[in-house]
């Protein structure tokens, strides 16, 4: 049995300071019950709490720990940076640096812009979709999470075309009526949305792989036939790769995908562990920023030189030959070990799947396809599997509607130590039955 009592304490705490004790919701494990473990210190594939329990960690700080927490590189680079100071309120090499990786990368990609968070990216490629094409309407799809800007958090209704109301207190109607949600990998829902408002869609923004809903893989038809509606209607196409950028390939879900968005918006990787966001894309359309354009976008701590240090550092190490192959085969081990495990194990309600370093645990008997799908789970199964694996010391998504993370130092031990947990956890959960 696991001593906690000090995460306890400092969560007791925490619940009297901040709201809920957490400052991302995700954190207060209200979906899987029980205390959040506070962690004191990570390295490598693992995280350390304030208990001393360690932990195999497959989330990785949400995706950007993927060479590892406390990577040698990353962490001198940025000591390095910090020695000259924290924050500067003007221009620095390293912005060109960092942006001219990305450049190099992604194919897509002509200029960028540095933000300090995926919100802020999401958020202004929509605002700059909207100065370009003068148009107001957006269009986002089920499942999809495109961080917390106001007009983007809408549900569907019942319906195809129904527009949004919104799915968080504080948005107000008029924001949520501009949002259009479609199912996911849906065409025909596609076809209908533009044929009902041919002259209205300035942008549609779209997680090109689905991470927020768990892993779901798109549809590639209809990922082409999105990208072909958008050029025939004058609106912008949106790939929020936040998540994915520099996480599932080198040159993100579009270099898998082979699917030129107009705008693209990053995170997580290319900060390295710093908060760290961009959006990008032709010149054509990224002139129309301000100093340039009309279209205002502006950071006090933008392109800060010690999470753009960390990001450098980190994309000089991802960008190494065979590093996306090795983290490929590695989280593909997991997963197919995973899957034979439950299947011994004799679990029906589970299945898996992964690309690049990003994989998916589903607790139903098919990899899902739609929102819907994954809506269709056994959610008292994953509960029950979450805490099994803490126990054991390893730390899963505390939701089944996260996917999870590897890093490149997850190789050889760490991934056998979460299959003998994983085995130790089914035939737990199996034993209660009996």
């Amino acid at each position: 049995m696991q001593n906690i009592s000090k995460s306890q304490n400092y969560f007791n705490k925490a619940k009297d300071l901040i709201p809920g004790g957490v400052n991302s919701p995700v954190r207060a494990f209200n979906s899987v019950g029980g205390v959040p473990r506070f962690i004191q210190k990570a390295s490598g594939p693992y995280l350390y709490d304030v208990d001393g329990n360690r932990y195999v960690d497959t989330i990785c700080s949400w995706g950007p720990a993927i060479v590892g927490h406390a990577n040698e590189e990353v962490i001198s680079a940025v000591k390095n940076s910090l020695s000259n100071g924290l924050s500067f309120g003007a221009p620095t090499e390293g912005e060109t640096i960092l942006s001219e990786m990305i450049k190099e990368h992604v194919s897509s990609v002509e200029q960028v812009r540095l933000t300090s968070s995926g919100t802020e990216a999401t958020m202004s490629a929509i605002r700059l979709a909207r100065g370009v094409t003068n148009k107001d309407k957006i269009v986002k799809f089920e499942g999809c999470y495109h961080g917390h800007v106001d007009s983007l958090l809408v549900k569907a209704g019942s319906g195809l075309l129904t527009l949004g109301n919104p799915t968080s207190g504080g948005v107000p109607k008029p924001f949520a009526a501009e949002t259009i949600v479609l199912p996911y990998n849906d065409p025909q829902a596609l076809i209908e949305c533009f044929e009902a408002f041919p002259d209205e869609i300035a942008a549609v923004i779209i997680e090109p792989i689905a991470g927020n809903m768990n892993l779901v893989k798109p549809n590639k038809e209809f990922l082409k036939l999105l990208r072909n509606t958008c050029d025939k209607f004058g609106s912008l196409l949106i790939f929020d790769e936040v998540m994915t950028g520099f996480r599932v390939s080198l040159g993100g879900a579009q270099q898998i995908l082979d699917i030129i968005p107009d705008l693209s918006t990053f995170g997580k990787v290319i900060g390295g562990g710093m908060p760290m966001g961009a959006f990008a894309g032709k010149k054509e359309i990224m002139k129309h920023l301000a100093p340039l354009g009309p279209v205002y976008q502006a950071g006090t701590l933008s392109g800060n030189p010690i999470a753009v240090a960390a990001g450098i550092a980190t994309l000089n190490i991802v960008s190494q030959p065979n590093f996306f192959r090795s983290l490929e085969l590695l989280t593909n081990e997991l997963i197919v070990g995973l899957r034979d495990i439950a299947r011994n194990c004799e679990v029906k309600d589970f299945s898996s799947d992964c690309v690049g370093g990003m994989f998916g645990l589903y607790f139903r008997p098919e990899i899902p396809k739609t929102f819907n799908d994954v809506l269709d789970s056994n959610i008292d199964l994953f509960k029950q599997f979450f805490h099994e694996m803490l126990t054991r010391g390893v730390y899963l998504a505390p939701s089944p509607y996260e996917a999870g993370f590897l890093s490149i130092k997850h190789e050889g031990k760490p991934v056998q130590e979460i299959l003998e947990a994983a085995k130790e956890s089914f035939n737990a959960i199996n034993e209660r039955k009996e």
